[in-house]
């Protein structure tokens, strides 16, 4: 997929575990890690909203577009 999401990293620099951000954003900790391990296939508005707000980042601190060749 195109779509990397860096929730790993931005979390690491405010330095937030996974519990503790999954107990922020009131998401479980399995979709949490979904997320953070690049294993989503969508993600809401509302969760990015409240990524974004907890983690004190723009959805372009955590999501990154990288062009992938075609037929991978």
């Amino acid at each position: 997929m195109a779509i990397i999401i860096n929730l790993d990293v931005m979390m690491a620099k405010r330095k937030k575990g996974l519990t503790e951000l999954a107990n922020e954003i009131d998401i479980t900790l399995a979709n949490l890690s979904i997320l953070k391990n690049n294993k989503a296939k969508a993600v809401r508005l509302s969760t990015l909203d409240a990524i974004c707000k907890a983690l004190d980042c723009q959805p372009g601190d955590i999501l990154q577009y990288e062009e992938t060749e075609e037929g991978s």
